[in-house]
């Protein structure tokens, strides 16, 4: 992992290497349900908690169905919009067959597991809360960290000011009832790490010897370009299928600017760093042929969704590239023409040239006339010329769509319902 770029900070390198040279070692790591689907910006730590996984350890990955209802002010200028109980339960169910989708929770001694941490903390009542863990954190020690500092400016609530508390009830519980003893999460959760470590230290330490628990982050993902990574025009890149297609998905990766591509298949991908070593060596003789792009688009869109999606997005990906329209079925369609301007018809047959002026494809009658005897007009990827040629049933791709191509680049997509 380090040789990948993995690892931020930890809080005792050579103990933490001893610790998981001796045995078997629980970890965890926290998601909030804060939406009801996680994003790329997610995926290191889940795949931290993965390569843990594969090396034998076993992840216990935290669902933070409690804390999600408090926020968490880590990486944040203002306070989060608080969720109530309902949804919050909705995100937390949705995140975990996300989880379940990378982890392996189901055999073996490192089997994964899934908790969450309602299940304890909506059993704490405040004058729990304030005397058995209150009182082993001063205020001095909670304003020095970087999650609580940087908002005092801006101004924080009790209620933001408290999750450091929380997280660290976390990993005391998980420490107690999994014998847990390595927390990881992205950089911006050192603060909430490091005070969970001293909560276990300051309640679990005997006479003799001391309580052993562990932190590591993550670093936090930055785009050679300055861009915040994970983020596009359309916003946030999701790992579920219905609000990020599995298309526009491999379109991410396989876009990924030429300075962060080998730094991305070592964050995100399971490839030998022998093949790693030859995509560079690709990419410094052929870089127009994009080929660790490709790599890295495929291992992760097969990763998140499947063999069969990635299948779907490279099929959508060669016929938009080919213009071979015609061999996409519907769902294709729908993925690879998501943000293409779209006009309904009823089912009946109409014009050409009349739906071109009704698609605003052509600004007027003459207009659309003459792009089609230009040579302009593609119906489904072929051209057609014929000022009289009449849209029916059988343009219709499965039964309902009809392409239509302007010039080199400018689709529009016909849907007949």
């Amino acid at each position: 992992m380090q040789r990948r770029g993995l690892i931020n900070q930890t809080t005792d390198d050579e103990g933490l290497r001893k610790h998981l040279d001796e045995k078997v070692v629980t970890l965890y790591c926290g998601f909030d349900p804060t939406a009801d689907s996680l994003h790329i910006g997610h995926l290191v730590p889940m795949l931290m908690l993965k390569r843990f996984q594969q090396a034998g350890h076993r992840p216990v990955a935290l669902i933070g169905g409690g804390t999600g209802m408090i926020g968490d002010p880590s990486g944040r200028s203002t306070e989060r919009q608080l969720n109530d109980l309902q949804t919050v339960q909705h995100f937390s169910d949705r995140i975990k067959e996300q989880l379940a989708s990378i982890l392996n929770f189901d055999e073996g001694e490192n089997a994964a597991v899934a908790r969450n941490n309602y299940e304890w903390l909506s059993q704490m009542s405040v004058i729990d809360f304030l005397r058995d863990t209150g009182k082993h954190f001063g205020i001095n020690y909670m304003l020095a960290k970087d999650s609580v500092e940087s908002r005092l400016e801006n101004g924080i609530s009790f209620t933001e000011f408290s999750y450091m508390i929380l997280q660290s009830v976390d990993f005391l519980n998980l420490y107690e009832k999994e014998n847990c003893t390595l927390q990881i999460g992205g950089s911006d959760q050192w603060g909430n790490i490091t005070a969970g470590m001293e909560l276990i230290r300051r309640t679990k330490s005997g006479e003799e010897q001391e309580a052993k628990a562990f932190g590591l982050t993550v670093p936090l993902i930055t785009k050679a370009d300055g861009t915040k990574f994970g983020k596009t025009a359309g916003g946030a890149v999701w790992l579920d299928p219905e609000q990020t297609s599995p298309y526009e998905f491999y379109q991410f990766w396989v876009n990924t600017d030429d300075r962060d591509v080998i730094k991305f298949l070592k964050y995100f991908t399971f490839l030998s760093f022998e093949e790693i070593d030859e995509l560079e060596k690709s990419l410094e003789q052929e870089p127009e042929k994009r080929v660790p792009h490709k790599r890295l688009a495929e291992e992760m869109t097969k990763l998140v969704h499947g063999d069969e999606a990635l299948e779907q997005a490279q099929r959508i990906t060669e016929a938009l590239f080919s213009g071979d329209i015609a061999s996409l079925n519907g769902k294709e369609i729908e993925q690879g023409f998501k943000d293409v301007p779209s006009t309904t018809f009823p089912v009946e047959e109409i014009g050409l040239v009349d739906a071109l002026v009704e698609a605003k494809i052509a600004s007027s009658k003459r207009q659309a006339r003459e792009d089609i005897q230009n040579g302009a007009v593609y119906i489904n990827g072929e051209r057609n010329q014929d000022l009289a040629y009449v849209l029916t049933e059988e343009d219709r791709m499965d039964g309902t769509f009809v392409i239509i191509r302007r010039g080199k680049k400018k689709y529009f997509v016909l849907r007949f319902e």
